[in-house]
């Protein structure tokens, strides 16, 4: 399951992936279907002000995707990709930028997550099988 939530915690977008598949592929699906309304006249916004992420989101493509867009990503690096990073020395590149004190708000995605697996239909996926959910299919 992915999720994108606000910051009280509610989905704004759920999708269901295969299990076997990553997370960075299931990115810009998310992305595309999100819709946060405004307060007041005016369309929809597709755009947030930051994506807090885990490691698993933290990529090239999903680094470089987020700022064209404007959006500021607080994703931390995985120690592989600094070691990488390292082994290139100067070549390497400058880490990227990370907010440790914002990042703690991810803990509400966190919760989300904790409080669906109670549910054990989704938790375990008794009530389907699994070639009746198509990969990327919304809920």
């Amino acid at each position: 399951m992915h999720h994108l939530v606000d910051g009280n915690g509610r989905p704004k977008v759920t999708l269901v992936g295969p299990g076997q598949a990553g997370d960075a592929p299931m990115f810009p699906h998310l992305m595309r279907h999100l819709r946060v309304a405004r307060r007041g006249r005016g369309r929809t916004r597709t755009r947030p002000d930051r994506v807090r992420g885990d490691k698993a989101y933290s990529s090239r493509a999903i680094r470089g995707h987020l700022p064209g867009r404007g959006i500021t990503a607080v994703i931390p690096e995985p120690a592989d990709q600094v070691g990488h990073r390292a082994r290139r020395g100067s070549r390497g590149g400058r880490p990227p930028a990370f907010d440790s004190v914002d990042h703690r708000g991810r803990n509400v995605v966190e919760r989300r997550f904790n409080l669906l697996k109670q549910w054990r239909g989704l938790a375990t996926r008794y009530d389907c099988e699994d070639d009746q959910v198509p990969p990327g299919a919304r809920v």
